[in-house]
């Protein structure tokens, strides 16, 4: 690897070309690193926070902008982007590193080593730099690591194994992408799974149902509940609780709305609570949905 020589002086820095500032290109990488640059570094937070012995949470706000600021200095002198990297955070640790002056000297080591000995440093094989990562990264993904993946169930280890499989056979960005993606996917579907909770017995018409909207109810949710009220039985009495519902989609309340027109001439008697505490941004359009169902209804007739 060739370092530079920095017993010329300042010109062995490298200055911004302004002209490239308002090309495209230019932006687009630099977007790229910076989402990429902090989400390596908001893991590696993660991650350095549970081998922490003293178990302290590092604020992340803080690590970000001071990570910002460093990539913009280093870009300014055609230096390399920097991130938090749990390889070194994690040898810090294992070497008896507690405080913010383990970190500090051992960039003062590295900076001391690139002007004092950088002949020296490019004398080391990279063979002998990556059977370190290969032990480093060993004592960090140890095989009972998996077991407790596994043990977490299917929702944990399957972005798990997927992301390490992404890291393995591609980049970290990909794989990082790769298990994101499917974490998503998998909040999502639990999200459509569980809308709500029903409390209550179809069969047994004496005493109300209980239907408790969760705290995100979203248009993934529409299909789930309009089945559920769409099966309620003629004569039913149900309660639509939506007190600890945060964010409910307006697709959904139309729904209900529509729901409760269809009701008054089945005999279903449904109560609304928590919804007069919806935001009055929405009345229009709640207005708006209680007349599209009536004239429905009323075009059905």
């Amino acid at each position: 690897m060739d370092l530079p020589d920095l017993s010329v002086g300042f010109s062995a820095f490298t200055l911004p070309d302004w002209s490239s500032f308002v090309d495209l290109r230019v932006w687009t990488v630099a977007l790229t690193l910076a989402i990429v640059a902090s989400l390596e570094t908001l893991l590696c937070v993660e991650a350095t926070d549970k081998l922490d012995p003293d178990k302290r949470i590092t604020p992340t706000d803080r690590e970000l902008r001071a990570q910002g600021l460093g990539n913009i200095l280093s870009g300014l002198i055609g230096g390399l982007p920097i991130t938090q990297v749990i390889v070194r955070s994690s040898a810090n640790i294992q070497s008896g590193g507690r405080t913010k002056l383990s970190a500090i000297l051992h960039g003062l080591l590295i900076l001391l080593s690139v002007v004092l000995i950088p002949s020296v440093m490019e004398m080391i094989p990279l063979a002998c730099l990556a059977a370190i990562l290969l032990v480093v990264g060993y004592k960090l993904v140890k095989p009972v690591l998996f077991k407790q993946m596994w043990a977490n169930g299917w929702p944990q280890f399957v972005p798990f194994i997927i992301t390490i499989l992404g890291v393995v056979f591609t980049d970290l960005l990909t794989g990082v992408l790769l298990g994101m993606g499917v974490g998503i996917f998998i909040v999502l579907r639990n999200n459509y799974l569980t809308p709500f909770h029903f409390d209550g017995d179809l069969t047994d018409s004496s005493k109300p149902i209980r239907i408790e909207l969760s705290e995100e109810v979203t248009f993934f949710n529409k299909a789930s509940i309009q089945r559920t009220l769409a099966a309620l039985p003629i004569g039913t009495h149900v309660v639509i609780d939506a007190h600890r519902t945060v964010n409910l989609d307006p697709d959904v309340r139309e729904i209900i709305d529509e729901v409760m027109v269809r009701a008054k001439d089945q005999g279903i008697q449904i109560e609304l609570v928590g919804f007069h505490e919806r935001p009055r941004k929405h009345t229009k359009v709640l207005a708006a949905s209680v007349a599209r169902a009536a004239a429905r209804t009323s075009r059905l007739k």
